[in-house]
Parts: C-alpha cells; structure tokens; sequence
C-alpha cells in the first residue's frame, strides 16, 4: 500500500554529479508546471494510504515559486511534506534563512540537504551546513544526505564494493571502473525496491510514476493514480515480473539480453539491461533521459 509520492519537481539541476542515477543536469528538460503539480497531488490525495509528499529533483529549488505553492497546496489538501535539496542557495546561514523562512511558515515537515563529496569535493565549510543551521534555528526537521563514493573493502578475503552510490544512470558511466564484479547468475534479487507492493513511488512531470527510476507503472497524465494503482500487477508487468521472481538475472533470461559475465551490483545489471529494452518498452521504461538518451 502505499503511504507517500515523491515528486520530481523537475529533472533540471545546476549540477551534473557523477552519482545522479536520474542524469540531472542543466540542460535536462521535464519540470511541473502549478497547475499539473496541483492536478497530481489532487490524484495523490484521493489514494487512500497517501498521507506524504518530498519535492525533490533535479533541484527543486530552481524553480522555488512552484515549489512553495505546492508545499502550500500540500499541506491544504493534510499531506505532510518534505524536501530534498543540494542546498546551492545556501550560501551562508543567513541567506539560507531566506529561502528557508517560506517553507517554515507553511509548515514544511522536512528537509534533507546533500552534504558529501560527490557535491561539493572537499569543500570543508559546505552550503549544507549553512541550510542545517538556518533550518535547526528555525526548528524545522533538517538532515544531511551524504552519498559515499565506491571503495573497495576485504570482507572475509574477498574484495567487496561499499559505500551509498547506486550503480544507475550516470554513476554507471562514471563510477564503476576497476570496481570488483560478481557473476551475473548471483544477480537474482532486487535489494532496494519492493515492486510487487510499493509503499513509495515518484512521480515526474510528464506522468511517469517510477518505482524504481526509469522503471514505471504506467502513466498518471493518462490513467488517473488512483485507477493506475488498482490495475497494476507486478506479475502483469513485462519488466517488473521477472525483476520480482529472479532479479536481474531473470530479467536476462526472460529477454535473451546480450550481456557480460560480471556486474558490480543488481542495480548495475538491472539499468543496463533495461537501457537495452527502453525502445522496446518506451512508455514503461522512461523518460529516456534517465537512461542517458536525448528525447
């Protein structure tokens, strides 16, 4: 059942990092217009279930006017809201106030902040910390999201990949180069998403609700979320049904994908063999953006 959409406000962002599994950047198109924002969020309140909404992106704040009003809309319609932001604006505790003080008085639930190195390299004085301190002294609930880049660690003689970076989009491009590999016939969970009965999907500006980014539902600008929910059936879906029952690897098997004999990770496996079906199944693997295609 689920309990909360994120929406993605907008793919566009002033940075372009290594790590974006959704490959944000600035030139990156899809952003809510007030009234779809408010459409959606009208869909999102008739699901019984639905009691929270994140704005994030991309970078919300970017497009701040639509951002306050559908925090203000949220709370009027008795949905708790959050937000997830790189923090750019923060530019000192005191401007950071300023941007916060919108969102305070609207009641804004929570924000998280990106406060890592794949943000800011080794800045030691980071916008993040700016916004946590304008956030704490206006009381509001802030928290730092920090994503560690990949390392290798020995575990039980073995060389093991760490760290919080998932292996989709442009971290696959970017950040998998002399990472350790596994067989591609261990692949057979996904450790991150429950498919078959999300509690959590996101939704973008041209309709898509992902449940995982880039794998979708179906579209909420053409079937209502309310009735998209009771027709969906992760066994119906021709990506999710394998994904469910055998991981990537039966993903795989169930397409006779061409693929090498190691990945990092089940996510690694999984985007890429997705990115190789995205054509076949434009409108559940989308928008084509996220699989690093133009248009």
């Amino acid at each position: 059942m689920l309990t909360s959409i994120h929406f993605l406000l907008t793919y566009n962002c002033n940075f372009s990092c290594d790590h974006c599994f959704l490959y944000s950047g600035p030139q990156a198109a899809g952003t809510f217009t007030v009234a779809l924002l408010k459409e959606m969020l009208d869909q999102a309140r008739r699901v019984p279930g639905i009691d929270a909404v994140c704005f994030e992106g991309g970078e919300p704040f970017l497009y701040y006017p639509v951002l306050v009003e559908g925090i203000r809309y949220a709370r009027e319609l008795g949905l708790k809201t959050g937000v997830v932001s790189n923090a750019y604006w923060a530019t000192s505790p005191e401007d950071a106030g300023l941007w916060l003080r919108a969102l305070a008085d609207l009641g804004v639930g929570s924000i998280s902040v990106s406060d890592d190195s794949l943000h800011f390299g080794e800045e030691r004085v980071t916008p993040a910390r700016h916004a946590l301190a304008a956030g704490n002294a206006m009381k509001l609930s802030m928290g730092a999201l920090c994503t560690e880049k990949p390392f290798v660690k020995m575990v039980d003689g073995r060389r093991t990949v760490e760290g919080s970076t998932l292996f989709k989009g442009r971290a696959v491009e970017k950040l998998d180069e002399g990472l350790p590999r596994r067989p591609w016939q261990e692949l057979v969970t996904c450790p991150h998403e429950k498919m078959d009965d999300p509690s959590c999907v996101h939704l973008d500006a041209y309709g898509f609700v992902h449940l995982c980014q880039g794998l979708c539902m179906g579209n909420a600008r053409k079937t209502p979320l309310p009735e998209l929910l009771k027709i969906y059936r992760a066994a119906d879906h021709p990506i999710v049904g394998p994904l469910v029952n055998g991981g990537p690897a039966a993903l795989a098997r169930e397409f006779e994908l061409p693929h090498e004999d190691a990945y990092v990770d089940e996510c690694h496996f999984c985007y890429l063999l997705r990115r190789g079906l995205v054509d076949r199944y434009p409108k559940l693997l989308a928008p084509r953006q996220v699989y690093g295609f133009g248009g």
